[in-house]
């Protein structure tokens, strides 16, 4: 006990210095990220600007691809060599404070974030109402369509209707005997998050929901109707080609280039996106438009998918490194350190197309959010809902991945998944 208080005095000490601007011995903090290298040079842009007035405080910016993130986390987390902050999507935090993995944010940086950020995303950063890290980026789904290809097939607008969205992709479809040139809509296979945030949008717009509780439920009619749906646009319609939806969590692959090549006429995903579709297609970016998503028949309006990522501090590392991990952090995420009015962080979130998440950074960047593509996605953000942040939450996305792919590529009913999966998903819900 006498050791645990110690290092919580020597914590709140070292952090008390740094608020003050008391330079401490020479204390070296590591910042682990998926961010690709161009956003990488803006954090460490950043990092340099606060080492500057810091001196006794150097960062190492580490980068990993996003499917390393994770479990780079947990191998490297006790290692005095392991990172002392990652930014993380928020369905993995349950479990890293269930691992001891994460930092209770000191109380004065609790009371940041509350002042700071929407309440809703403070809960996305909270386990029993603790707070464990900054809020970065809030993401969320909109349909986006080529308005190009829809003018060409006479389509005045986008659906607002399931049963329009069918209509539209019909006329939107074109074929070269049985194959599939350009399909009207377009699913993500190969990425959990990709496959499942657009049909959750969905389920979520038709009145269901996938959990209530400890339980699942995909047998609840509102909710089996999306997976019909899907079922409907492949199998029925052949408006859908689950081949051309290959893709992984930074984009590339055939779903990127399906849709920039507007052989893909419409699709649901996330507003961060957006610098991936502006490399890849230039000019004919500005074909590109977004609409909420599509409302199912016991839905009454949109209610896409929200999540978000926050940067957390790594319990692992010493009191010192702590503290100074925790200044950092406030600093990257406070008006001081961007340009007018932002914070470094929520410029650099703009600068890839991301919803900045604090509140006064939403209003520093609102010429940007208000281009046609985000604006989209701005006008949403009150009817979104997030994906449920629970204990084995990583482990349920990808079971519904599983189950989903199997159905898009007839390997599965619609009557297997609503059973099979309801069952998996129960067992990770009451272990």
């Amino acid at each position: 006990m006498r050791s645990k208080l110690s290092s919580f005095v020597r914590l709140v000490t070292a952090a008390a210095l740094l608020a003050a601007g008391t330079a401490l011995a020479q204390v070296n903090i590591s910042y682990l990220t998926h961010w690709p290298p161009e956003t990488v040079d803006l954090l460490e842009a950043a990092i340099t600007k606060y080492e500057a007035a810091n001196p006794g405080v150097k960062i190492e910016v580490r980068a990993v691809p996003f499917g390393n993130l994770l479990s780079t986390l947990r191998s490297q987390a006790s290692s005095p060599s392991g990172p002392t902050i990652t930014g993380i999507y928020e369905l993995w935090l349950p479990e890293l404070v269930q691992a001891g993995i994460a930092d209770v944010a000191p109380a004065d940086y609790t009371a940041d974030v509350k002042a700071n950020w929407p309440a809703g995303l403070v809960g996305s950063v909270s386990v029993a109402d603790q707070v464990y890290g900054y809020p970065n980026e809030v993401n969320l789904y909109a349909l986006n369509y080529n308005k190009r290809l829809f003018e060409e097939a006479g389509i005045a607008g986008p659906p607002t209707t399931w049963d329009e969205l069918v209509g539209a992709a019909e006329k939107l479809t074109k074929r070269q005997g049985n194959t599939v040139t350009q399909q009207g809509f377009g699913l993500i296979n190969s990425w959990p998050a990709g496959v499942v945030h657009p049909w959750l949008s969905l389920v979520y717009s038709n009145g269901g929901q996938l959990l209530d509780g400890n339980k699942a439920t995909l047998d609840a009619a509102a909710t089996e109707a999306v997976t019909e749906l899907y079922h409907r646009l492949i199998f029925d319609a052949k408006v859908t080609d689950p081949a051309m939806g290959t893709a992984n969590a930074s984009t590339t692959g055939p779903y990127l280039q399906n849709f920039a090549n507007g052989q893909t006429a419409m699709i649901i995903m996330a507003n961060w996106w957006q610098s991936a579709l502006k490399d890849s297609m230039g000019d004919a970016f500005s074909d590109i438009a977004t609409a909420p998503i599509p409302v199912g028949p016991n839905g009454s309006e949109p209610h896409p998918v929200s999540y978000a990522w926050l940067t957390m501090v790594n319990s692992k590392a010493n009191a010192d490194q702590r503290a100074a991990a925790w200044a950092f952090l406030r600093w990257l995420d406070g008006p001081e350190s961007g340009e007018q009015g932002s914070s470094a962080m929520g410029d650099i979130l703009s600068s890839m197309g991301i919803i900045p998440s604090r509140n006064s950074d939403v209003v520093a960047h609102q010429d940007e959010l208000s281009a046609p593509f985000l604006a989209g996605y701005v006008s949403q953000l009150a009817n979104a809902r997030p994906f449920p942040t629970v204990l084995g939450g990583e482990e349920i996305s990808n079971t519904l991945q599983q189950w989903l792919e199997r159905v898009e590529f007839g390997q599965a009913g619609v009557a297997d998944m609503t059973k099979q999966a309801n069952q998996e998903i129960d067992a990770i819900l009451n272990r």
